[in-house]
């Protein structure tokens, strides 16, 4: 989703060599994340996310849920939820697979008209993002470096993302949308270019499920 970079602002490979002999540690989140993006084929790892809605002013906590990932690209990513509920999105380069397992239900839709509809679309898919977003970096919170990418389209689910860039690794995601509710999501343990076999990535549908293709 992320892999063909604007010419005119995209790093040469050479830049990016530099950039990483350098230390990320003073790189701007853009900066950090093109470097991710370029450089992380695979990775895995853990993710909390917290549900907030913003009422009268104030942010109100709503529901939480946790975790794992792992991700392939291009397009190719496994995004589980285990608490409180199970629940799978899948990507197999081709198609997304919504699996709810206490429905024992299976929703599929085409990858590139749902390739936005989840935070492991946007870090882990193939999209371009200058492409698709207007990017720009916007402070630095607790060490982390954060960039906010506005959708250039009217039709997206998101008003706008955050990312947060620390060390060279996506640490955390703010997604806001039109009804005043914000996904925080954090993510931890984060192993880049880890190895995997890529077969698994291919989504069997469970024996006895419904299956939606809206």
């Amino acid at each position: 989703m992320l892999d063909t970079l604007n010419p005119k602002k995209r790093f040469t490979v050479l830049g990016i060599s530099l950039l990483l002999s350098a230390g990320l540690a003073h790189a701007s989140a853009i900066e950090q994340f093109k470097a991710f993006v370029l450089n992380a084929k695979t990775a895995k790892g853990e993710f909390n996310q917290v549900q907030m809605k913003m009422v009268n002013g104030v942010s109100k906590v709503g529901k939480s849920s946790s975790g794992t990932f792992k991700f392939a690209r291009p397009g190719k990513f496994i995004w589980t939820y285990l608490k409180p509920y199970e629940q799978i999105l899948q990507a197999d380069g081709d198609k997304l697979y919504l699996y709810d397992r206490d429905l024992n239900q299976v929703t599929i839709k085409n990858l590139g008209n749902a390739i936005a509809s989840s935070p492991a679309a946007i870090l882990f898919g193939s999209v371009d993002l200058e492409k698709n977003f207007t990017m720009r970096d916007v402070e630095v919170k607790q060490g982390i470096e954060w960039l906010e990418a506005v959708p250039k389209t009217k039709d997206s689910q998101f008003d706008s993302i955050g990312i947060g860039m620390k060390d060279g690794i996506p640490v955390g995601m703010e997604l806001r949308d039109s009804f005043g509710q914000i996904s925080v999501i954090t993510l931890k343990n984060f192993e880049k270019n880890s190895s995997f076999p890529l077969d698994q990535f291919k989504f069997v549908v469970p024996a006895g499920a419904d299956v939606l293709r809206p």
